[in-house]
């Protein structure tokens, strides 16, 4: 677990998975100006507080924010919870300095854990999480489940994918398990042989 400032140097892999996207937004903005490499992952999991249909009329509210003449110029409406955080990031940077384009740069976010971040260690801000920032009762909903009420189509393969991931991670974890356990036994079962051959050897030093 890392603080919400004075992240590591290096990439560093953050776990988005219940933690508030203000929150979490406004920390990784400060870290990428800083200079840090940031790669999000889980986006679908991220909170915003308030109800489902709240944050479904808020969101379609921004939707009928365009250009009339040419709505391709802008704004553009991302559905996605990668590009949704990557746009709420933007807001919080100077995004058209080359500083802050440098510092955009640095991040990367992504739905589920794709490879190789599915064997890195994952992170987590407590600064951000939803136990500590959000009251207990007070209503929240999910970036994934506002994303797909939106218009985006993948909510269901990313949860069937994570599935499958977590179940391959079971199986490595209890693999692991099985070898540390028995090399503590065989290191137990060698020292205990040691000793009873000390005990052996010890009179015949006299």
């Amino acid at each position: 677990m890392v603080s919400g400032s004075g992240l590591c140097s290096g990439r560093v892999v953050v776990d988005a998975r219940h933690h508030m996207l203000g929150r979490l937004a406004s920390i990784l903005a400060k870290e990428l100006l800083n200079g840090q490499r940031v790669v999000v992952v889980r986006c679908e999991e991220i909170c915003l507080s308030g109800g489902l249909v709240r944050q479904k009329m808020k969101y379609h509210r921004f939707l009928r924010k365009r250009m009339n003449t040419k709505p391709s110029h802008g704004p553009i409406h991302f559905r996605a919870p990668s590009k949704i955080l990557w746009r709420t990031i933007r807001g919080m940077i100077p995004h058209k300095t080359k500083r802050g384009a440098a510092a955009l740069a640095r991040m990367k976010a992504y739905e589920g854990v794709p490879p190789p971040y599915d064997k890195t260690k994952r992170l987590v801000i407590p600064d951000a999480l939803k136990v500590l920032r959000l009251r207990p009762g007070h209503r929240y909903c999910l970036l994934g489940q506002l994303s797909s009420e939106v218009g985006w189509n993948h909510y269901d393969t990313i949860k069937e994918l994570e599935e499958k991931r977590k179940a391959r991670a079971k199986v490595a974890y209890d693999r692991r398990k099985q070898l540390t356990n028995l090399r503590a036994k065989a290191e137990k079962a060698i020292d205990e042989k040691l000793g009873s051959q000390l005990d052996i050897l010890a009179p015949l030093k006299y």
